[in-house]
């Protein structure tokens, strides 16, 4: 049976009572918990994020080329950035979890709070359809999307620029550890641009690591 307070609160972030109980559930249920886990939901929550995302950009930026669209909804989809908004509504107190994920501290994992995010939109989509799974996105997101910046270059991309402007070779990306548990795992990556020098960065993804690395060698270098 589904906890009233757990009710109201889906209630309010999607402004509609949820029809399908069981959907919230199955969102919320780690796979530590047992079975029936959140892991369908999400896979389906991060294409209708997506769909959704890349529709308001299209709309929102009518004069920009596809790859800055693409990097602009690269950022907002992020497991981080899904995470984050994640933390903010509240979504780590209505987890469920087995006692060896709480342990670990899975409550406020990145990874686990990002994928659980997504499955929450999964559950909003199924349960209320694509208008109300839109809207639930577009009202969290709403402030990300405004406060990009206009020239959203990538890291790694402006790192790029940077070392063939200045007759450099192309900047090495190396992994250079990779540790912690399976639910939150931790990348170290270095970037290295030969005669200039070398930074690291640690993150929940290679992507995130890559990308934070390439921002802090063109702070220290450029």
């Amino acid at each position: 049976m589904i906890k009233t307070e757990f009710l109201d609160w889906l209630t309010e972030l999607t402004g509609r009572k949820p029809e399908n109980e069981t959907l919230y559930i199955r969102a919320f249920t780690h796979g530590s918990f047992g079975d029936g886990d959140y892991q369908r939901l999400e896979f389906l929550g991060d294409r209708v994020l997506g769909f959704t995302i890349a529709a308001h950009l299209y709309d929102q930026f009518p004069d920009e080329p596809e790859g800055i669209l693409s990097q602009r909804l690269n950022s907002l989809v992020s497991g981080k950035v899904c995470a984050e908004i994640a933390r903010a509504i509240g979504v780590s107190n209505h987890l469920r979890l087995g006692k060896q994920a709480r342990d670990d501290g899975a409550r406020q994992s990145t990874k686990v709070l990002g994928d659980v995010m997504e499955s929450l939109i999964g559950a909003v989509y199924l349960d209320l359809g694509m208008e109300t799974a839109k809207q639930f996105i577009l009202k969290h997101w709403s402030d990300r999307i405004s406060g990009m910046a206009q020239d959203i270059r990538h890291p790694k991309s402006a790192l790029q620029e940077w070392a063939a402007s200045h007759n450099r070779k192309m900047p090495v990306y190396e992994l250079v550890e990779k540790n912690g548990p399976d639910h939150d795992l931790r990348f170290t990556i270095k970037v290295a641009v030969s005669q200039v020098g070398e930074v690291e960065a640690t993150a929940s993804s290679i992507r995130t690591a890559e990308t934070t690395a390439a921002k802090l060698f063109l702070e220290k270098f450029t």
